[in-house]
């Protein structure tokens, strides 16, 4: 696997001027040359799809070390880069008329978290052990438009407004950018008269099961697509199963896997 392979040229052509510029090398002393950004994507993209350890990372496909990779991931989270290339492929989906802005969909999927962290918890669908809970809100094609991460313990209904809130604003077209979803869908978990009270309030339609009512009403023929998308998060293997100490890395590649599902949604139309 090649670095093209894991980072098209279009796709680079769309991330590179999100990057920040390197420092200038010193004219003594100058140091180890740095390695090419592109590069770096590239093995972070590795990490993210195989689920190695970052030191595990082969030399021989020329992205550096694991090291280089996990630290430069860190310095673009500092910088916004990934929520910066998600919200230009949104952008681009959006152009492509690609974004269905008459409903979004929103639901979780816990994971397993081999260490303990602020964003981590105890599990109770696991036997209680530690375990790390992705929101996500999508639009009604399935295209991942926000999401956040929580330890396993928290409910779904805690991030129902986090996740309306960080809708982003997507341009791709003349005028303002979009940010409103005329219903939002949601399973049980989400049932609340205040929550809805609060909907309407963003004139957004709710549309959430009720508990302690008879299964069967419909709403699957609608959910489903944020279902395949969290199967579509899960195929990142790095996402399985989390094995960073810092919030700031597994949001990062949560982020990042959002951006790549766009980019392929974006390569299907």
């Amino acid at each position: 696997m090649s670095t093209t392979d894991l980072v098209p040229e279009a796709l680079w052509a769309l991330i590179a001027p999100l990057l920040p510029k390197p420092k200038r090398r010193r004219f003594r002393f100058p140091g180890r040359k740095r390695l090419d950004d592109r590069r770096v994507l590239a093995g972070i993209l590795f990490i993210l799809k195989s689920g190695l350890p970052w030191n595990d990372l082969p030399r021989e496909f020329g992205c550096g070390c694991g090291s280089t990779c996990y630290h430069r991931l860190r310095a673009w989270q500092r910088r916004g880069v990934w929520t910066k290339i998600h919200q230009v492929l949104l952008a681009e989906l959006r152009h492509a008329d690609q974004i269905d802005w008459s409903r979004a969909v929103v639901d979780s999927i816990s994971t397993r978290a081999l260490k303990r962290g602020p964003y981590t918890g105890r599990n109770p669908t696991d036997r209680g052990k530690q375990g790390v809970k992705h929101h996500t809100l999508v639009d009604g094609q399935g295209t991942p438009i926000s999401s956040t991460i929580t330890g396993a313990n928290q409910a779904d209904i805690t991030q129902r407004k986090a996740l309306v809130a960080a809708i982003p604003a997507v341009g791709g077209k003349p005028g303002p950018p979009k940010r409103h979803f005329a219903a939002l869908y949601g399973d049980r978990g989400y049932d609340s008269e205040p929550h809805r009270d609060w909907l309407r309030a963003q004139q957004i339609e709710p549309h959430l099961a009720k508990r302690r009512t008879p299964h069967g009403s419909g709403l699957g023929i609608v959910r489903w697509v944020v279902e395949r998308t969290q199967a579509w998060k899960l195929a990142f293997r790095k996402l399985r199963v989390s094995t960073d100490r810092l919030p700031s890395v597994h949001r990062a590649l949560d982020t990042l896997a959002n951006a790549i599902i766009c980019w392929r949604i974006l390569q299907w139309a």
